[in-house]
């Protein structure tokens, strides 16, 4: 990196785009080479008339290259390095460093909020290069430890910084404040449903994905939201991985600690939920990395998006392809579905009667495939209360604070376990580590011996219910995995969860 820089997004990465200016004699006009979209040509008016407020009058012809050429430049973050670049080649100013400058000029030379900073931010700390953003977004580039940042109102005070007229202060490292996380639906506001919210406690506790079954009105949504209470909050490293995906997308800044929590809807398409598009943008799976991503009535999504799914869920991560290259984007996310039993949503419920044929079952079935259910660790049965429940029951048990304690102390458990192997969670662990690090006592492996036979269990369901088993017994605190864990883990499959619906012959 040399010279004047600014910067391009490539996924949650910023690549130093050098801008270079050549002014020669003729007649007035300017020429943007190196691959730039429209909003980068149509930087060139913004730039003149910013620089024109401020005394400088271009003139002759105009060139100016954004290095490299053949990498396509997109969006107004290069309008603040094309204006230094021509204040320097028209003799207004002198600069022999090297330093990056983002930010989208208004026509009176204000700079607006670009997203992208968090990205720029780590480019700067890794090339020791200063960086310049707008003032607004200040906020989001204080909380990267290490970088030599400023933050400007306009493009004069730029110019007067690098004149040394007026010196702009450094901006400090602010890292995120340790916040109470507050619950918008509390446990103990959800009458009944223990065995629910238990199947809730392991899937926090362990990151593990969960698939809730019952009939409409039997309060799988209002679980599903309830899960963000008992979420522990994000660590640094976390955060910062966040961070980089909602500035790469232009999200508003949130300067807190609460995971992620994504609602999309059924009529989503495959780009929207995995992104894509023109520009490669992330998707709600990558948005809502290392937080929870809930998909409402599973079934009725498309297949094309349920299938695109599966490698995210099994890898932690997505790469985006198109014509113009590939980006890899994160998605370690927690996944919980929701889903009628059939097609009424009546099967299986004492109060009302099912109305679908055996061909409506069937082809309701069918919609979810076997390996997008084979990547689900926990599947569980949300049965519709009755009036007579609703009225009766008083409170709803623990409340989400005493949960998260729980399932933060579970979570600190595995991280230290796992940290030399690079794990967070008892989810992510891979075959290899889990046969080798998972403690069994000794009467374990008869018994998982006899269940896999009876339930004809695959390798790959095998090793989900060791998992979730192992994330039960941390939950306790016990050292290794008993007879008991495995038994609650084996509850959790699929067949035992939709044998009241009658998903399975």
């Amino acid at each position: 990196m040399k010279g004047i820089c600014g910067i391009a997004l490539r996924g949650t990465r910023a690549l130093a785009i050098e801008v270079e200016v050549e002014i020669t004699g003729g007649l007035f006009s300017i020429t943007v080479v190196g691959l730039p979209d429209t909003a980068v040509k149509e930087a060139r008016e913004r730039v003149r008339a910013a620089l024109r407020g401020l005394g400088v009058t271009l003139k002759g012809r105009i060139a100016i290259n954004l290095a490299p050429a053949d990498f396509p430049k997109e969006g107004a973050l290069l309008d603040l390095p094309m204006a230094i670049g021509l204040a320097r080649a028209s003799g207004r100013i002198e600069m022999d460093d090297n330093a990056i400058f983002m930010g989208e000029l208004a026509l009176d030379g204000r700079l607006r909020w670009v997203r992208g900073a968090v990205p720029a931010a780590v480019l700067a700390r890794e090339e020791k290069t200063p960086l310049f953003v707008p003032r607004d977004n200040e906020k989001e580039v204080a909380l990267v430890e290490g970088v030599e940042a400023y933050a400007v109102n306009s493009l004069l005070d730029v110019m007067l910084h690098l004149r040394g007229e007026k010196m702009i202060p450094r901006i400090g490292h602010k890292p995120a404040a340790d916040e109470e996380i507050t619950a918008e639906t509390d446990f103990e506001d959800i009458k009944g449903q223990f065995a629910a919210k238990r199947a809730l406690e392991i899937a926090a506790a362990g990151h593990h994905n969960i698939l809730m079954t019952g009939s409409p009105g039997s309060g799988k949504t209002l679980l599903a939201r309830a899960m963000k209470g008992i979420l522990p909050p994000l660590s640094d490293d976390e955060m910062m991985e966040v961070l980089l995906v909602r500035s790469t997308a232009g999200m508003p800044f949130e300067p807190s600690r609460a995971r992620p929590f994504r609602s999309a809807h059924h009529t989503a398409s495959a780009v929207a939920i995995c992104g894509g598009g023109a520009n490669m943008r992330p998707g709600e799976v990558s948005l809502a990395n290392r937080g929870v991503l809930f998909l409402d009535e599973f079934p009725e999504f498309s297949r094309d998006v349920l299938e695109a799914l599966r490698e995210p869920l099994q890898d932690g991560a997505i790469t985006v392809s198109r014509a113009a290259g590939s980006v890899t984007y994160p998605a370690r996310v927690l996944l919980i579905t929701a889903c009628n039993p059939c097609p009424c949503g009546f099967s299986g419920d004492p109060a009302e009667r099912c109305r679908c044929s055996q061909g409506d079952l069937d082809r309701y079935r069918k919609k979810l495939s076997g390996p997008i259910l084979d990547r689900i660790d926990l599947h569980v049965s949300v049965p519709r209360l009755s009036p007579e429940e609703l009225v009766s029951l008083g409170g709803g048990g623990e409340n989400s604070a005493a949960v998260r304690a729980r399932v933060q102390s579970a979570r600190e458990i595995q991280q230290k376990r796992w940290r030399k192997l690079g794990f967070h969670c008892n989810a992510e662990l891979p075959e290899r580590a889990l046969k080798r690090g998972v403690k069994l006592d000794d009467d374990v492996r008869p018994f998982l011996a006899d269940a896999m036979k009876s339930a004809r269990m695959s390798g790959r369901g095998f090793s989900r219910v060791l998992r979730v088993a192992r994330t039960i017994a941390d939950l306790e605190g016990a050292d290794k995995v008993s007879v008991r864990h495995v038994a609650e883990s084996l509850s959790y499959r699929e067949e035992a969860a939709f044998g009241n619906y009658g998903w399975r012959k």
